[in-house]
């Protein structure tokens, strides 16, 4: 195999959360180029066909179906439907998400416990719903956040609490799963990338996080992307329980 053919997710079959919009559109528009079949899951079902189009593209194929992250039940459901579809699992992104910026003498128990419902418990459903279907092993990767590393000036206590539970997950999980499922986990920080959440970013705070990044600019959800093929491919086959940022330098000391 040559340094390039690890690259390839030939009859693969990735599922990816939050596929609506942002940085999930990016993520299933490369996973299509690398080889893979998707599996689509989100609560906004119409725009998923936009995303499908995107695939289709490519010459992959896809189905997608309402995705609610919070009901362990859904998370079932969409691993299901990718075995009843294309009869296999192998790669799980856990990208859906939610962001607030609220000061934490402001937040609301509701607030808090959205975030973390949605950000770190729903990752956890789909990682144990991917789990117990696989049978091939695979690779399954949390989107955390540089946010879960270190603070970027905002006040984001329930948003940062999620993203740094989410790294300690793919800890526990890569030392359960690895050795015993062949499953690797691991999760990429993202730095800062236009996405609907940074869109809600007033446009100075933004300025002040590109001096913030020694690269001086925001990332090209592509550059994100890529990472990601590495870390779901055999490219990175010794890999697993890291959390890689993707940051433009934005956590290094």
């Amino acid at each position: 195999m040559s340094v390039l053919d690890r690259f390839r997710l030939d009859g693969k079959v990735a599922v990816v959360t939050g596929a609506s919009s942002g940085l999930g559109v990016a993520f299933s528009k490369a996973l299509a180029e690398a080889g893979a079949d998707l599996v689509l899951g989100a609560r906004r079902t119409e725009r998923l066909k936009d995303t499908g189009a995107i695939i289709e593209a490519t010459g992959r194929r896809y189905v997608s179906k309402t995705t609610d992250v919070t009901k362990p039940e859904d998370c079932s459901a969409l691993i299901a439907q990718a075995i009843e579809t294309f009869g296999r699992v192998d790669i799980l992104v856990n990208n859906a998400g939610v962001g607030t910026a609220v000061p934490a003498t402001h937040e609301t128990p509701d607030q808090f416990r959205h975030v973390i419902d949605v950000n770190l418990m729903g990752a956890y459903w789909m990682a144990q719903a991917f789990a117990r279907a696989n049978i091939n092993g695979g690779a399954i990767v949390n989107i955390s956040s540089v946010l879960g590393l270190r603070p970027g000036g905002l006040p984001q206590a329930a948003y940062a609490s999620s993203k740094a539970g989410l790294i300690g997950l793919t800890r526990d999980l890569a030392s359960q799963w690895t050795g015993r499922k062949g499953i690797r986990v691991n999760a990429l920080a993202p730095g800062f990338f236009p996405s609907e959440m940074t869109d809600q970013i007033p446009p100075e705070t933004i300025a002040l996080l590109k001096k913030l990044t020694p690269a001086d600019r925001l990332g090209d959800p592509e550059e994100l992307a890529a990472t990601l093929i590495w870390l779901v491919s055999d490219a990175s086959s010794y890999v697993t329980g890291a959390t890689i940022p993707v940051d433009g330098g934005f956590v290094m000391p």
